[in-house]
C-alpha cells in the first residue's frame, strides 16, 4: 500500500473506515506479532477518526488531502494523552504528554490517523531493533527462522511490511530509519536534520538526531517529508538517470560485505551504468578517520549520558543491559573530549564537501550484511559486531549532517538489501528525485 494508490482509492473505491479496519484486521490476524510491533495500538481512536472523515466526505465537506490514512508513530514522539515510553519500562509510569509533538500535529492536520505507537530499541540506542521489554518484531524475510528487523525504528518498518499501517514516522540518529528499511525491503529517509523540527521528540543525541519517514516507496517518504517539514506537498522533481554522476566510496563502507549484499549492490551498479549513470569509485579516505573519532562513544554516548544520568542512577536495573552499557560510555568522556568531537566533525565536513560536490550523490550499501538471526544476537560478541556493522554506513550521513535514503535493490525472493544514497546538506529534494528515478529503473524487468 502506497500513499499515492491509497489516496486515489479514498477518493473513489475505498472508505477511511475500510482502510483503518484493514490494518486492524492485519493486527488481529497476527496478534503475537502486532504485540511486538506496537507498544500501544490505537484501534478505537483510529476507527473513530476514520468514521468521522467518511461522514465529512459524504456531506461534501472538504477534508485534508490524506484524510483517513493510518500511520504508525514511533514511541518517542509525544502524543497528547499518551505516555512517551521510548520503548522502555522505566518511563512507563510517567505522566501522559499534554500536547502532540509538532510533527505529529502536522501529520494530523494533513489527515493522517495514528494507528499505534510503534515499538523501538529502548531509547533508540541500537541499530538491531531488539527490545527485551516489549518483544522484538521479526523481520518479514525468513520469519520461520526469526531474524532481526533492524533498528531503532523496528516496529515502524514491520507495521508497513505487514500492512498494519500505510506509512510510519521514525527517527534517525545513526541509521534508525534506513537500517530497518534496508533489512525489511522498504524505503527509509533521513532528511537534513534541521529541515524537520524535533519539538516534543525524546532525544538520543541532539547533534545527530533527525526525524524521518518510512514507507513502501520513495514517493511515500517524499510526501511525508514535505508534510513533516510543514511544506506544501509537491511532485518529486523529474530526474533523468543518463548523465548522473554517482560516487562509490572505497574506504570503510564496503568492508565486510557478505556475498548476498555484494551481489545485489554490484548488480544494481551495473544496471545504473547501463542506464547511462556515470558510476565512479573514489577513495574518500577521510571516512577511515571515523572509527578513531568515535572510539569513546562519540556524540551519541556523551549526549545520551547527559540526558540519562539521573534516570540511570535511580532506575538502572530497569534498562536493557545492552542499552545502558552503551549510554554509560558517555560518562568517561571529558569536556575536552566533547570539544575535540565538535572540532573533528566540523573539520571532516569541511574536507569532504569539495570532494563530494562533484557528484550528484554518494552510493553504497545501506548495511553490509543481510539481517542476522535473533539467535545470533544472544551471543554478546555477535551482538556487538552486528550492531557496529548496522550503524557504520548510515551514521556517516548523520555525522556529516546530510540527507540520505535507503531503497530496496535486491531481486524478488532474495534477502532484502538496501541501496543507500547520500546527498548534500539541504539537498533533500534532489536526492529524493534521484532515488525515485533509480527505484523506477529497479522495478522494471531486466
Amino acid at each position: 500500500m502506497t500513499l499515492l494508490t491509497i489516496g486515489q482509492a479514498l477518493n473513489s473505491s475505498l472508505s477511511s473506515e475500510q482502510l483503518v479496519q484493514r490494518c486492524i484486521d492485519n493486527m488481529d490476524r497476527q496478534p503475537e506479532l502486532a504485540a511486538k510491533v506496537f507498544t500501544r495500538p490505537l484501534r478505537e481512536q483510529a476507527l473513530a477518526q476514520a468514521v468521522a472523515y467518511d461522514r465529512l466526505r459524504e456531506q461534501n465537506v472538504p477534508v485534508p488531502r490524506y484524510a483517513g490514512i493510518p500511520i504508525s508513530i514511533k514511541d518517542l514522539f509525544d502524543m497528547a494523552g499518551e505516555v512517551t515510553t521510548c520503548g522502555s519500562r522505566v518511563l512507563a509510569e510517567c505522566k501522559p504528554a499534554t500536547t502532540d509533538a509538532l510533527v505529529v500535529s502536522r501529520l494530523r492536520n494533513a489527515g493522517f490517523i495514528p494507528i499505534g505507537r510503534s515499538n523501538m530499541t529502548e531509547f533508540a540506542y541500537s541499530g538491531l531493533g531488539l527490545n527485551p521489554h516489549y518483544g522484538t518484531p521479526e523481520n518479514p524475510w525468513d520469519r520461520a527462522t526469526g531474524r532481526i528487523p533492524g533498528g531503532s525504528s523496528s516496529g515502524a518498518a514491520i507495521a508497513i511490511t505487514d500492512q498494519m499501517a500505510v506509512a510510519s514516522l521514525g527517527t534517525d540518529t545513526g541509521g534508525s530509519c534506513r537500517i530497518p528499511a534496508a533489512l525489511c525491503g522498504i524505503v527509509g529517509f533521513k532528511p537534513t536534520a534541521s529541515r524537520i523540527p524535533q519539538t516534543g521528540v525524546s532525544p538520543l543525541s541532539s547533534s545527530l538526531d533527525s526525524v524521518g519517514p518510512l514507507g513502501a516507496s520513495v514517493a511515500c517518504v517524499a510526501i511525508l517529508n514535505d508534510v513533516l517539514a510543514g511544506d506544501p506537498v509537491n511532485p518529486l522533481p523529474s530526474v533523468h538517470l543518463r548523465g548522473l554522476r554517482l560516487a562509490v566510496p572505497q574506504t570503510l563502507v564496503l568492508d565486510g560485505m557478505d556475498s548476498l549484499v555484494a551481489a545485489s549492490f554490484e548488480r544494481t551498479l551495473n544496471r545504473l551504468e547501463r542506464a547511462g549513470v556515470q558510476v565512479e569509485r573514489i577513495a574518500l579516505s577521510e571516512l577511515g578517520e571515523l572509527p578513531k573519532i568515535n572510539e569513546k562513544g562519540g556524540f551519541a554516548a556523551a549526549e545520551a549520558w547527559a540526558w540519562h544520568r539521573e534516570l540511570i542512577a535511580s532506575s538502572r536495573e530497569g534498562y536493557d543491559p545492552n542499552v545502558v552499557s552503551r549510554i554509560e560510555k558517555g560518562q568517561h568522556q571529558s569536556a575536552a573530549d566533547y570539544i575535540d568531537l565538535l572540532k573533528a566533525r566540523a573539520d571532516l565536513q569541511l574536507r569532504i564537501a569539495p570532494i563530494t560536490a562533484h557528484y550528484d550523490a554518494l552510493v553504497m550499501p545501506t548495511v553490509p550484511i543481510v539481517a542476522p538471526t535473533l539467535q545470533e544476537m544472544t551471543n554478546p560478541q555477535s551482538f556487538q559486531k552486528s550492531n557496529l556493522l548496522m550503524l557504520r554506513n548510515p551514521s556517516v550521513a548523520n555525522f556529516l549532517d546530510r540527507c540520505s535514503i535507503s531503497l530496496p535493490c535486491h531481486e524478488q525472493g532474495d534477502a532484502p538489501v538496501g541501496l543507500m544514497l547520500m546527498g548534500e546538506r539541504g539537498g533533500d529534494l534532489r536526492v529524493l528525485g534521484i532515488a525515485h528515478a533509480i527505484e523506477q529503473l529497479l522495478r522494471t524487468q531486466v
